[in-house]
């Protein structure tokens, strides 16, 4: 059974967004960009299974920039077998709609006829939490979303889904689209040796065009702002006083 897992390059979760001063949008001057969190649990995932033996190869994709060869390149190290990059932009700034990635990877799904797709649930750049749900829906295959615990079992897939109520375990029919969520697992890091290594696996250039996609954006962004600033807290001498204060705000 092949894997195939679509990953995305976003800005490091450990930087902080700046926005530009016009309010166009986010500054990625000298920022630094890697493998958005939710994609890097699916990448494991797709290893894990490989390992245990359900999986004979584990396919990483992207669509984006030309840049995104570096987040594959880490898919690589980590453990995938190759990779596929299907180059719909030449603007950093322009990030690809769910929809047209779905239609993207429908046509990569066709092509490669995999058993799986795992996905992260969401990218934390605009945190669409698409583009999973319509890459099933355009396949006719089921779905499972936001997956904390995954086995396969023959032509099942038995999932733990993160739910507003606590958790519900489902089973869904193989072929699938699984969307995986934070508690999954915790993704390796990739040795040194396995970075070298990662530089002559095969990594497949594409266009939208290879797959008859079109990519013009259907949304436009009217304005980009920061959160506003918290407002100071203040210091109460007693209870009584904390009671009073928490009245006169509406909270009591």
């Amino acid at each position: 059974m092949k894997v195939l897992v679509p990953v995305k390059r976003v800005i490091d979760y450990n930087v902080k967004v700046r926005v530009k001063a016009d309010g166009s949008g986010v500054d990625l001057a000298n920022v630094k960009m890697s493998m958005n969190p939710f994609d890097e649990i699916a990448v494991e995932q797709a290893i894990r299974l490989k390992e245990a033996g359900q999986a004979d190869e584990v396919i990483a994709v992207s669509v984006g920039v030309k840049q995104s060869q570096e987040t594959l390149r880490t898919a690589l190290a980590m453990g995938a077998d190759r990779a596929i990059l299907v180059v719909a932009s030449d603007d950093v700034h322009n990030d690809i709609e769910p929809l047209a990635v779905a239609k993207i990877l429908k046509g990569v799904v066709d092509a490669e006829e995999p058993g799986l797709v795992l996905c992260g649930k969401q990218a934390i750049d605009n945190d669409m939490n698409a583009t999973g749900q319509m890459l099933a829906a355009l396949m006719g295959w089921s779905q499972a979303t936001f997956a904390s615990e995954v086995e396969i079992a023959g032509d099942k897939a038995n999932v733990t889904r993160e739910v507003d109520g606590g958790l519900q375990s489902i089973s869904v029919s193989m072929p699938t689209v699984i969307t995986v969520d934070l508690r999954l697992n915790e993704p390796r890091y990739a040795s040194l040796p396995n970075i070298m290594k990662a530089k002559k696996k095969p990594l497949d250039e594409k266009t939208a065009e290879d797959y008859g996609v079109d990519v013009t954006p259907r949304l436009s962004v009217v304005g980009t702002a920061e959160p506003a600033e918290r407002a100071a807290g203040i210091k109460v001498g007693s209870v009584d006083e904390l009671v009073s204060k928490l009245k006169e705000a509406g909270a009591v």
